[in-house]
């Protein structure tokens, strides 16, 4: 895992930073757990455009990831590491002993040729998955779930890791990456170690064009629209004052949008921004 910087010889690459794909094992995915994956470019079922800005891009095939891990017990080998254009992170494609294949999110240091296992014998090394009452106290995990037997839905972003920092009753009390510090369930499951390709965050585009190439169309900014398309538009020159707010008229910045009843207040131990 490393990136690469450019030397300016055109415009687009002056200020391109990408990564080295070093990591990468295989070029062609596992035809099995593939699977189309049409575009919708922003619009609904009704062709109504619902999302702006959306549209165009690569075409991409949706690899098939298994986040609930729920093959206890028996080993998997890990043939390859794979690009995935549908996340941040990298996958790695396992073999089971029983001829299964899967894809999981490949973790920081997973090589080639490792062993791995899931379950509550499983032993707490990288790669591996196991119920967050197995784990020992201080350990770095990723791909958590919320309830138990529901699949990985947390920490699953390139370099991210959350850690179980105590146990309280049959809860465990996860740090997040966001800061938030909340109780999950000790029956729920997680994998050990931090998801890989870490040095996503210090990647640039170097080009607009890359940001079609992901299907994103140019935004449009509220101050430069007329006073009927956005709250923020119209005067005469740029006008000064007011509160940045959403095209509804939200508030943009600082605006609590939490339901104040929410059902998983109470697992919350501590907020992510402490205000």
């Amino acid at each position: 895992m490393a990136v690469r910087k450019f030397k300016p010889t055109t415009p687009g690459q002056r200020h391109k930073i990408i990564g080295t794909f070093e990591e990468i094992t295989a070029v062609v995915p596992e035809k099995s757990l593939v699977t189309g994956k049409r575009s919708t470019g922003g619009r609904n079922n009704d062709g109504k455009m619902t999302m702006r800005y959306r549209g165009g891009g690569h075409k991409r095939k949706f690899r098939f990831i298994d986040f609930k891990r729920n093959k206890d017990g028996i080993p998997a080998t890990v043939k390859s590491i794979e690009y995935d254009p549908n996340r941040s992170a990298r996958i790695a494609l396992l073999c089971y002993a029983d001829g299964e294949k899967s894809y999981i999110i490949a973790p920081n240091g997973l090589e080639v040729g490792a062993v791995l296992m899931s379950g509550a014998d499983a032993a707490p090394e990288i790669g591996n998955a196991l119920p967050l009452k197995n784990i020992p106290i201080g350990t770095v995990v990723h791909n958590i779930e919320l309830r138990p037997g529901q699949g990985g839905m947390l920490v699953r972003s390139a370099g991210n890791f959350a850690q179980l920092t105590s146990r309280e009753g049959r809860y465990c009390v996860i740090k997040l990456p966001s800061g938030e510090t909340r109780q999950i369930l000790s029956a729920c499951k997680a994998t050990v170690g931090s998801v890989g390709n870490s040095d996503h965050a210090l990647e640039s585009s170097g080009k607009a064009g890359r940001s079609r190439w992901l299907g994103r169309r140019p935004h449009n900014r509220g101050v430069v629209m007329n006073p009927h398309d956005h709250p923020m538009g119209g005067g005469e020159g740029r006008q000064s004052g007011g509160h940045p707010r959403s095209r509804t008229g939200l508030y943009a910045k600082g605006k609590k949008t939490r339901a104040p009843k929410k059902q998983s207040n109470k697992y919350i131990i501590e907020r992510a921004n402490k205000k």
